[in-house]
């Protein structure tokens, strides 16, 4: 009897073979990447074009009232817009939920899963390269918006730099909120695995939500809105030598870091359960 030669087995694919084939899938629709960099430039534009239209009022203002001037123009607060950074948020989420549920809608989920049976790590792969095409989309922003608002109103004497207090933990703040923005709208594309749907429920946990628990007249309605992710970002970037504030029981620093940090674990942890546990 002769013996059987078995054919060797094909090696498991490594991480980056992973990351590369993501990137291929994300890189084929052209129209997803279009959309974070017109994001992008649109949230820069707003940054600096309200700076800009602001000049007027920096030239100009309000005569002080018994020895007391009511305007203290605030280049942070008008330099990192919550405008904009709303719009990186929603094309962030957006971009997460369809790297998820692009997928499934289109069927291509079996044919990944059938080439790389480990779920696991192609999940991981997705996460990493969302994760990091926005935190990237995110940083040109915010670096961005920060200096190119203070060169506007440098002339001014009232731009800030960097090494000012608060300065570098809002831009910091302001570009880390994008990708987890993104990571958020993945988990929403790994449970609800519908365009619309996905879309939906991350305008709603992003900008609907948090009109729910606003207002100082109850402490717990306003801790509960204080750990949503936009408004820990609004926390993080506000100037502490300036007169804005979040009212009544603000979050601390740590506080927003850390919630920031625990949406982009959970929405990890729900993308990676639910694609690995659920059937295509």
């Amino acid at each position: 009897m002769s013996a059987m030669t078995l054919a060797p087995a094909e090696p498991a694919p490594r991480f980056t073979d992973l990351l590369a084939a993501e990137w291929i899938k994300l890189r084929s629709l052209r129209s997803t990447y279009f959309v974070l960099a017109l994001a992008t430039l649109a949230a820069i534009a707003i940054n600096l074009n309200g700076v800009h239209s602001d000049l007027v009022y920096i030239d100009q203002p309000p005569p002080e009232l018994d020895g007391f001037r009511p305007y203290r123009y605030d280049p942070l607060f008008h330099g990192l817009s919550g405008i904009a950074g709303d719009v990186m948020a929603l094309a962030a989420g957006s971009l997460g939920a369809i790297t998820v549920f692009g997928e499934y809608t289109t069927g291509m989920i079996r044919t990944t899963f059938a080439a790389v049976p480990d779920r696991r790590g192609v999940v991981a792969a997705k996460v990493t390269l969302v994760a990091g095409i926005t935190l990237l989309a995110g940083t040109i922003m915010s670096v961005a918006s920060f200096f190119g608002s203070n060169a506007i109103v440098a002339s001014r004497h009232v731009g800030l730099s960097i090494a000012d207090e608060g300065c570098l933990r809002a831009v910091l703040a302001y570009a880390v909120a994008v990708p987890v923005c993104g990571l958020i709208g993945m988990a929403f594309g790994a449970v609800l695995r519908h365009a619309t749907a996905s879309i939906v429920s991350l305008v709603a946990l992003l900008f609907i939500v948090p009109l729910l628990f606003g207002g100082d007249r109850y402490r717990w309605l306003k801790e509960i809105g204080n750990h949503l992710p936009l408004r820990a970002e609004s926390r993080l970037t506000i100037n502490p030598n300036s007169a804005t504030t979040m009212g009544r029981y603000p979050p601390t620093v740590l506080e927003s870091w850390i919630t920031l940090a625990v949406w982009a674990a959970v929405a990890i942890v729900v993308t990676v359960a639910v694609v690995r546990r659920r059937d295509v």
